[in-house]
């Protein structure tokens, strides 16, 4: 059995708050790191949070990796684990994206995903690529929140030969709410799904329902909701693509 040991990151971060959240991204990657996890995904946006651009604009976004993230490299490779972080990003034409880094054990960025399907992001752009991401040879198709809506994503990414599928994300329920894309593409695609998700509020949306959850053929294995931040950890098996662990072991981030 290959066993790999995940950690979802449901944190709480403040929409406009830069320093604040990369805080609370350092200090929860670190007490996921005691964990001793292969994997450590964060939410959708969890440096800015979501609706940050009401509040401080989008003049401060970086070209990245900025000063910032280079110094996150560096964390990484001092806890030796792999890390997928949802940050904005400017593009060198000045483009602004609303992206998922993906950073290896050796404090490399290896891959990134931009989000395609833009709803209430109004200051980013579409993002036009879509490739899985190798991780220590297993190929990961990364569907940022609403990109999970659209089938077709989800089934390049398939096509592509991704294995799992992450999504990193900022959905609560409600009128606009998640109805199932994630099971549904699960179905789709025959392929797992990591889901994490945020809680708190932003400007006009709440996420203290919001659910971080593990499925598999179309059905919730796992889910989790907090008033507070959190590191869900749980063990996968790669050979089964299946769920070994019983329960998320939840850690409070206080």
């Amino acid at each position: 059995m290959k066993k790999i040991k995940i950690a979802l990151l449901h944190l709480l971060p403040i929409a406009g708050d830069i320093n604040r959240n990369q805080k609370l991204i350092e200090k929860g990657v670190k007490l996921a790191a005691d964990k001793h996890v292969d994997w450590i995904i964060t939410p959708e946006l969890a440096v800015s949070g979501l609706q940050f651009s009401q509040k401080i604009g989008t003049k401060w976004i970086n070209h990245q990796p900025d000063e910032w993230m280079i110094n996150f490299f560096s964390l990484v490779k001092s806890i030796n684990t792999n890390v997928f972080l949802g940050c904005p990003e400017r593009s060198e034409d000045g483009e602004l994206y609303n992206s998922v880094f993906v950073i290896n054990r050796n404090g490399k960025l290896i891959g990134k995903q931009r989000k395609i399907t833009n709803i209430i992001d109004d200051w980013s752009t579409s993002g036009d690529f879509i490739e899985p991401i190798d991780i220590e040879n297993v190929k990961i198709g990364v569907l940022i929140c609403a990109d999970a809506y659209n089938k077709n994503i989800a089934d390049t990414l398939y096509s592509k030969g991704a294995e799992i599928l992450v999504a990193p994300s900022a959905w609560g329920p409600g009128v606009c709410g998640p109805k199932g894309e994630w099971e549904q593409r699960s179905l789709d695609t025959g392929l797992c799904l990591f889901v994490c998700n945020r809680t708190g509020e932003d400007e006009t949306v709440t996420f203290w329902e919001a659910e971080s959850q593990i499925i598999k053929n179309g059905k919730r294995l796992l889910s989790h909701k907090s008033k507070q931040s959190a590191i869900l950890t749980f063990d996968w098996d790669l050979d089964k693509m299946d769920l070994i662990s019983h329960d998320f072991e939840v850690e409070y981030i206080s």
